[in-house]
């Protein structure tokens, strides 16, 4: 999270602001990404989080040099700008069984 403080002087007391951002819960199961297709805001920072019951699995967003390890029982986060617009796709990029190689999905990243 990002804080902002303001001087109080300047700008009254109630000055302190906090920049917060969007988070997207993505379930990875054996053999899909749910959601399959993320949509997204040029500029706009989100906060990808990733869960999973199954086994180890990756999420891999190649055009953003973005990856994320995702762990049974754990939580994992990925801080996303968009830098780009357009439609990307993401991919499981840890062999998680037969069916692995459909494991994808895909970013629309909007202006």
């Amino acid at each position: 999270m990002t804080y902002k403080v303001m001087n109080t002087k300047d700008h009254g007391a109630g000055s302190l602001a906090q920049a917060k951002e969007r988070v997207i819960r993505v379930t990875a199961r054996k053999w899909v990404f749910l959601p399959r297709e993320i949509r997204l805001k040029k500029g706009v920072p989100v906060v990808l989080e990733f869960v999973t019951a199954d086994v180890v699995m990756g999420f891999n967003a190649p055009d953003f040099k973005a990856r994320a390890d995702i762990i049974p029982g754990k939580v994992s986060r990925l801080r996303l700008v968009p830098d780009k617009t357009g439609t990307f796709v993401f991919l499981c990029d840890i062999f998680c069984g037969d069916g692995h190689e459909g494991m994808s999905g895909q970013i629309h990243v909007v202006a």
